[in-house]
């Protein structure tokens, strides 16, 4: 049931920006646009108190109940950016707004990536969080093992954007050289 629940919540999160958006640049109704965008939450709510009524009910902690962890860490500290992401290409391309602009090289793009690393961070520490709330909650009665996996799997993830930031700190991509040099 779980994992049907995020499946489900992962399409009702595109469904509601597909509308929202819709709203806002076909309709021209950005309040109402708005508001759907602002329903988004909701599911990771219902998401959270669904897994913590299962786990009160009994159900032995499993690997769903760890995944639903991470999709909640991950819709809290990433849902904004990827709305706003997506926002951004649709206005370009649908209603005139600016390109998008992420950076490529240097000092600009090392920035990037750690504010983008940060927000993996975020959601990490999010869904540890949650994971570690879910093995209290259940305590010594169930087995936690696959939650604590699911720790762990947190921060490895963790140490990998850092990884890559640090490495986009210390090799940064340098821009093409401009051609244009005498004939």
């Amino acid at each position: 049931m779980i994992v049907t629940l995020i499946v489900v919540c992962e399409v009702a999160f595109w469904v509601l920006l597909a509308a929202g958006l819709a709203l806002r640049y076909w309709a021209r109704m950005p309040r109402a646009g708005l508001a759907v965008l602002l329903c988004e939450p909701l599911l990771e709510v219902i998401l959270l108190v669904v897994t913590a009524v299962d786990l009160k009910n009994g159900a032995e902690p499993d690997w769903k109940h760890g995944l639903a962890a991470v999709y909640i860490g991950y819709s809290v500290a990433l849902g904004h950016y990827t709305v706003r992401w997506v926002d951004v290409r649709v206005a370009h391309r649908f209603a005139g707004g600016p390109p998008p602009s992420t950076p490529k090289y240097g000092t600009a793009r090392a920035v990037h990536e750690w504010k983008l690393a940060a927000r993996w961070v975020l959601a990490s520490v999010i869904a540890i969080g949650l994971l570690q709330g879910a093995i209290w909650y259940v305590g010594d009665d169930g087995d936690t093992g696959s939650l604590t996996q699911w720790q762990q799997r947190m921060l490895f993830l963790i140490g990998l954007n850092v990884v890559i930031a640090l490495s986009y700190t210390l090799f940064p991509k340098k821009a093409p050289a401009r051609g244009g040099g005498a004939a």
